[in-house]
């Protein structure tokens, strides 16, 4: 009897490992996905740098009056870094996560308390990750937008060019700023 005793409750400390190896690797994934985005974004970020020489002239005829001067070219830097840092960030953020998680069940797998990892800490950590992963975006939409201004005229010229790009810019980016958004909401809360 004592042995039955003993095999249910290993048997239900190994269900309960399991499952909570299958937790795991679903949050591994997730912060796998999030370190691949902020590392896309970030190729963007190296993009708009580039950008940033001093002479730069806009493609439209009338170079003289709309193109960019140095402060939309240095608020173009700024962006960027900021940009970066956030996306840093959010990626050193979740690969720390990650780290702790793989260090967890990489231990003895007959261990009862195998990757019993602090939601709390796990939530706080991943809510942190999209926090800055959501902040580079923003920063990244704000140096994109200096970007057209530079290439395609200063929108303060009603360049049709450089309106129709940055609203598409700041439509697309924003639509998919929000669903991103929501959908964390509904993870945490759900």
């Amino acid at each position: 009897m004592f042995e039955e005793e003993h095999h249910n409750k290993t048997h239900s400390n190994h269900s309960d490992s399991l499952h909570n190896d299958s937790k795991t690797s679903i949050h591994v994934t997730a912060l796998d996905g999030v370190v691949n985005v902020n590392s896309l974004f970030t190729v963007a970020v190296f993009v708009g740098l580039s950008l940033t020489a001093p002479g730069q002239q806009s493609l439209t005829d009338n170079h003289t009056e709309c193109d960019a001067g140095p402060d939309v070219i240095r608020n173009l830097l700024v962006f960027e870094v900021v940009s970066f840092s956030f996306f840093l960030f959010s990626s050193l953020v979740a690969q720390g996560l990650k780290l702790a998680i793989n260090l967890i069940n990489s231990k003895d797998p007959h261990d009862a308390v195998r990757a019993h990892i602090n939601t709390k800490v796990l939530h706080l950590g991943m809510l942190a990750s999209a926090v800055g992963s959501v902040l580079g975006c923003i920063f990244l939409l704000l140096s994109m937008v200096d970007v057209v201004q530079i290439r395609l005229g200063m929108l303060s010229c009603g360049s049709h060019a450089a309106v129709r790009a940055v609203a598409g810019l700041i439509g697309l980016v924003s639509t998919a700023l929000a669903v991103y958004v929501c959908t964390v909401f509904y993870a945490f809360t759900h």
